[in-house]
């Protein structure tokens, strides 16, 4: 029976019951009946009004996506000092472009497309508040996507980008600085 309890007070705690309580109820079980009652508590849980409801299992089906954006990203932020090259998708140098188009292939998005302004229609759009890091940033110029780059987060609560920026430069991480952009992600796309 010693050795039940801890299993027992475990699977309460994961169902977020109160401690005393279900260890007062389940101590008095012979440890069959222990074993059983924790088995069955990890498929139901109690409601407020005493009867019990089937627990639905945890979706995370975003999870494999966020995943893949994080890769991306980390495979961007290792392209540091590379250079900028027109029209270049690496390995070695990259435009802005081509920097995002070879980390998130190589993250696997096989459908991002190569240009910055096709990568702002395949995109799905979101407000500035909600990017997260990984997330595309797209710069605008008289209503036309002429620069894109990967949201690195924020420091001093300024948006930072990961980008190519322009011949002579190398890929880097900087404050993002102009107001005429937007936030795109490619979470839950392929």
């Amino acid at each position: 029976m010693s050795a039940a309890l801890p299993r027992i007070t475990h699977a309460c705690a994961r169902l977020a019951c109160a401690g005393a309580l279900a260890i007062g109820l389940l101590t008095s079980a012979p440890t069959t009946e222990a074993q059983a009652v924790t088995t069955s508590t990890v498929d139901t849980a109690a409601t407020t009004n005493g009867t019990e409801r089937t627990r639905k299992p945890r979706k995370d089906r975003d999870r494999p996506q966020v995943d893949r954006v994080a890769k991306a990203m980390s495979i961007a932020a290792a392209q540091k000092g590379d250079p900028y090259g027109y029209g270049a998708s690496g390995p070695n140098r990259f435009d802005c472009s081509g920097l995002v188009l070879y980390s998130f292939r190589r993250a696997g998005f096989r459908g991002i497309p190569r240009t910055s302004s096709a990568q702002a229609g395949w995109a799905r759009h979101v407000p500035r508040a909600q990017l997260r890091r990984g997330d595309l940033v797209f710069f605008t110029s008289g209503g036309h996507v002429y620069h894109v780059g990967v949201f690195a987060g924020r420091k001093n609560g300024n948006p930072q980008v990961l980008h190519s920026p322009y011949s002579g430069a190398r890929v880097r991480t900087e404050r993002i600085w102009t107001g005429s952009w937007f936030g795109g992600t490619v979470r839950g796309r392929g």
